[in-house]
């Protein structure tokens, strides 16, 4: 996502939507729609299908240098979404239209997009309802290499209880 290519101290649930579009996007055309080399060059392929950002769509982004990099790169008219998958229906491209903008408080939220038109058949909100409370990632930073282990260790047991033998080792 264009805030993480540009090192962006705040982001959110935006960045998932922003990979949706492109996996949709690479399901629509059959191959990436940014295929970037690294980071520099993903941008510029980003610029190049979306086109140039007027001023305002770039005040999400908090680093000077990055900010100032964005500006210099050359103006593109972009390349409609239409034009890349002509054989997609309408409603898939206003879909991708909305996940895929560069503006990352522009971008269509979760909820809005299971609710977009193209893809309300498949969402039913009383078997998938959105969380009411955030969820909390936080771990503890202090736990040390061999706990981590240890964690991770547990929890493929829990999925996997086959993948250790009589012993408690590792089966390979």
């Amino acid at each position: 996502a264009p805030e993480l290519l540009l090192c962006c101290d705040n982001y959110g649930t935006s960045i998932d939507v922003w990979s949706v579009g492109c996996i949709f996007a690479e399901l629509l055309g059959r191959k990436p729609i940014f295929p970037g080399t690294e980071c520099l060059n993903q941008l510029k392929l980003i610029i190049n299908i979306l086109g140039g950002q007027k001023e305002e769509d770039l005040e999400f982004i908090d680093n000077p240098k990055a900010r100032t990099y964005t500006k210099s790169l050359p103006y593109s008219h972009g390349i409609p979404f239409s034009c890349l998958y002509p054989n997609a229906h309408p409603l898939a491209i206003d879909l991708l239209q909305k996940m895929l903008v560069f503006d990352p408080s522009k971008r269509i939220g979760v909820t809005e997009a299971l609710q977009h038109p193209y893809m309300a058949p498949l969402y039913d909100p009383n078997c998938n309802p959105p969380a009411q409370v955030p969820i909390d990632l936080d771990i503890d930073e202090d736990l040390g290499e061999e706990m981590i282990r240890e964690i991770m260790w547990k929890e493929m047991l829990y999925y996997h209880p086959e993948a250790a033998n009589a012993n408690g080792e590792v089966c390979v």
